[in-house]
């Protein structure tokens, strides 16, 4: 999927340009793979400030500023919890947009009402999000690949309709 994920940070990289925007990330079960990804195409600098791997609550509340009691309410892996994390790294890092990642990749740590698999991504500004739920468990290293190609798909999709001149950038 590394071709694929360049072909979709080279997307994401000319509507960023394009319209003087910023991107952030905040990944917890990815480890930093999603700005992996995006600072795989040169430029990158323009519109990347920054990302935040959050693998632990404790790091979700201290620096996403995610409610203790959200987490508490809807566990950590919710779509909850997916989207304050998107908020929070627009206000931490200071972008116009963020990605957000949630979830039990595997093999363990899952548990019946939340088993290996289930991912939340999120993608965003402080004012909307878009998320998506996967729930499918390939094994540790399929899931954490497949999150990382998905949520570059949602947050194309997401800039198509929530940046206003992405729909000029796309159709050149």
């Amino acid at each position: 999927m590394d071709f694929e994920n360049k072909i979709l940070s080279r997307e994401i990289q000319e509507n960023l340009y394009a319209t003087h925007k910023t991107l952030s990330t905040a990944e917890s079960c990815t480890g930093g793979r999603v700005a992996e990804a995006i600072i795989a195409v040169p430029g990158a600098s323009d519109y990347f400030k920054g990302g935040i791997i959050c693998y632990t609550d404790e790091i979700k509340q201290r620096l996403l500023h995610v409610d203790p009691a959200l987490i508490a309410e809807h566990t950590a892996v919710s779509e909850q919890v997916a989207r304050a994390m998107v908020k929070g790294a627009v206000e931490t890092m200071g972008t116009d947009y963020a990605v957000a990642i949630t979830g039990v990749a595997g093999p363990g740590g899952g548990t019946k009402e939340i088993p290996v698999g289930t991912i939340w991504l999120a993608c965003g500004d402080a004012e909307h999000q878009v998320t998506e739920l996967l729930t499918h468990d390939s094994g540790r290293d399929v899931n954490l690949a497949n999150a990382t190609f998905k949520v570059l798909q949602l947050l194309i999709q997401f800039l198509k309709e929530y940046n206003p001149h992405a729909a000029e950038n796309y159709n050149k």
